[in-house]
């Protein structure tokens, strides 16, 4: 079972909120159902973006991730929350959510934004510095 949750350093994941909340519940949900009231719920916030079938997909990946975290049970073809394992992962999301507005706030008052790092190669024994993809 797997222990640790990771997160991007992109910000809040409303898709992973959004199920944590609704599998916090003590029913047990098939997939489509549960992906109604995520969208639904995800639209009232006006966070709902990118399309319905990417949503979709991208809240199906989210649920397996939950289901091998140990967080989510899946009987069959429904999903039921583990309250426990709910508990865990929402406790590192909202760890790694205000980690990362930390680091936006201190990013803002410094002015810095962060620009890609250079690439260094080596060609023939000299060192080749070069502009990161990101950059051209």
């Amino acid at each position: 079972m797997k222990t640790s949750f990771s997160t991007s350093r992109r910000g809040p994941d409303y898709v992973s909120e959004e199920l944590i909340s609704i599998l916090s519940e003590k029913e047990s949900f098939e997939f489509k159902p549960l992906f109604l009231r995520v969208h639904a719920n995800l639209r009232t916030r006006n966070a709902a973006s990118g399309g319905e079938d990417m949503l979709r997909l991208r809240a199906y990946e989210k649920l397996q991730g939950l289901v091998l975290a140990g967080a989510v049970v899946k009987v069959g073809k429904e999903y039921k929350g583990v309250a426990a394992g709910l508990a865990r992962h929402a406790a590192a999301a909202a760890d790694a959510t205000a980690k990362v507005q930390i680091r936006r706030a201190a990013q803002q008052l410094s002015g810095v934004t962060t620009a890609a790092p250079k690439l260094t190669a080596t060609v023939q024994g000299r060192k080749k510095t070069t502009k990161s993809p990101r950059n051209p």
